[in-house]
């Protein structure tokens, strides 16, 4: 049964009913007779769990053969904004070469017409002796930000192979999208951190947000097809992926500051980027909590494996279960929330956050890398640094605090301090230190 025919799926939806789509793949063996079993995962992001579209083999491509996929539904948005399903399938493909794989449907954002390519290469890695394995990341079918408030998104790129990861807009040349014109008021950087600035009211409404992924070896190697050898150079990719989604720029906030409308994360959520292990049939609980104290906290928005379990254990705190199948031993999968809150019937996104959970065996100590978040520079500060006893230094911080109302010293000293300190924390410094209010300027 050709690709095209396993993944061609009842298409009833309207065009304005596409959220984006996220394709990855994980090759799994190579048999005697040369040919790859491969296992491909796309999420399908419609305004319904009804609607969906076709992924087809490009034209002179051989992608091989399989079982119908499972399509199954990953998260619903609780006002039926939009569904989120994962499909998951298995393909032989003949050898291990590259092929493409391409999505091809009606317009949705702004009479965009929806296209996404994914570029599946299989050729054995010198350095690593195996098939090439793409980056692991996912995305939310729409995420909010408001018309006055400036927001990062730093997307998960995680490659299992340790390549360089690079995100770029799409490009209309290449037939990545149609058209591939990102919106003015984003900002990408080639490590997939991507910036919304929106400058007036003028703004709000939806964008596609219509991304790449690459993933690029860190030296020359080789890559080798049955008797054939080609060289494999940091300038040039090994896999694309589309990770294409809806930004949905709202209505001014009266602040912008995390945890009064703005919903805040707080400890023990991890940290955006986190690696975790665990083991086949061994389920992983990930605990998140945050925080809005003008809006209501309504809900947890995931994307991530099929059958992660979501629970409440009170407001503003979750927690997300996984428990990975024996097909999944080896692979690493990834997870993306925010916390939504509402407030008299408008939205409000947290920040996003993205982990990767690996299955198997966790490394020693002394491999495992771990990244550290930079700490920006957001408002105009001086410092000053004096000696004093026990070795320990004194900084003095000058900050500009805007408030809705009027902030006494106990204000200050019981909320704000503890909201910079909070802050501080969860961008990971270490809070082995005195924070206090000397007074106001």
């Amino acid at each position: 049964m050709s690709l095209s025919l396993l993944l061609l799926l009842a298409c009833s939806s309207h065009a304005s009913h596409f959220f984006g789509t996220v394709m990855t793949y994980s090759p799994k063996t190579t048999n005697n007779d040369g040919s790859v079993t491969v296992v491909i995962r796309y999420k399908m992001n419609f305004h319904s769990c009804r609607d969906s579209a076709s992924w087809t083999c490009s034209i002179g491509n051989s992608c091989g053969t399989g079982s119908a996929p499972e399509l199954n539904k990953v998260y619903m948005e609780s006002s039926g904004e939009w569904c989120q399903r994962e499909g998951i399938m298995t393909q032989q493909v003949p050898s291990n070469t590259s092929f493409q794989l391409i999505l091809d449907g009606g317009n949705w954002v702004n009479n965009i017409r929806w296209r996404a390519v994914t570029l599946v290469e299989l050729r054995s890695r010198s350095d690593t002796g195996q098939a090439n394995r793409s980056p692991q990341t996912t995305i939310l079918p729409a995420v909010r930000v408001p018309s006055n408030c400036q927001r990062d998104f730093n997307l998960l790129a995680f490659d299992p192979d340790g390549d360089e990861v690079r995100c770029r807009y799409g490009n209309t040349s290449l037939s990545e999208c149609n058209p591939c014109t990102p919106p003015s008021l984003l900002n990408l950087s080639s490590s997939c951190s991507l910036s919304v600035s929106p400058s007036s009211s003028n703004d709000q409404g939806p964008y596609a947000v219509q991304l790449v992924m690459e993933d690029f070896p860190r030296q020359t190697i080789t890559l080798i097809q049955a008797d054939m050898l080609w060289e494999g150079t940091t300038i040039i990719a090994l896999s694309k992926l589309p990770v294409q989604f809806v930004l949905k720029v709202d209505p001014e906030v009266p602040s912008c500051m995390e945890g009064l409308y703005l919903p805040k994360f707080l400890p023990p959520t991890p940290a955006n980027r986190a690696q975790l292990y665990t083991s086949v049939n061994q389920t992983l609980e990930i605990n998140i909590s945050a925080e809005a104290n003008v809006s209501m906290i309504s809900e947890l928005l995931f994307s991530g494996p099929y059958n992660v379990n979501q629970t409440t254990s009170g407001t503003g705190r979750f927690i997300l279960r996984w428990t990975p199948s024996k097909g999944e031993d080896g692979e690493s999968h990834p997870i993306c929330f925010v916390v939504q809150a509402v407030l008299s019937s408008t939205k409000y996104h947290s920040e996003l956050r993205c982990l990767i959970v690996s299955v198997g065996n966790e490394p020693s100590s002394n491999a495992t890398a771990t990244a550290t978040p930079q700490v920006p520079i957001t408002s105009p500060a001086t410092t000053t640094k004096t000696p004093a006893a026990s070795n320990q230094i004194v900084i003095g911080l000058r900050v500009r605090i805007s408030s809705l109302s009027p902030l006494s010293d106990d204000d200050i000293r019981n909320i704000v301090i503890q909201q910079l300190k909070d802050e501080l924390e969860r961008r990971g410094i270490p809070l082995n230190f005195t924070l206090s209010s000397v007074g106001r300027v």
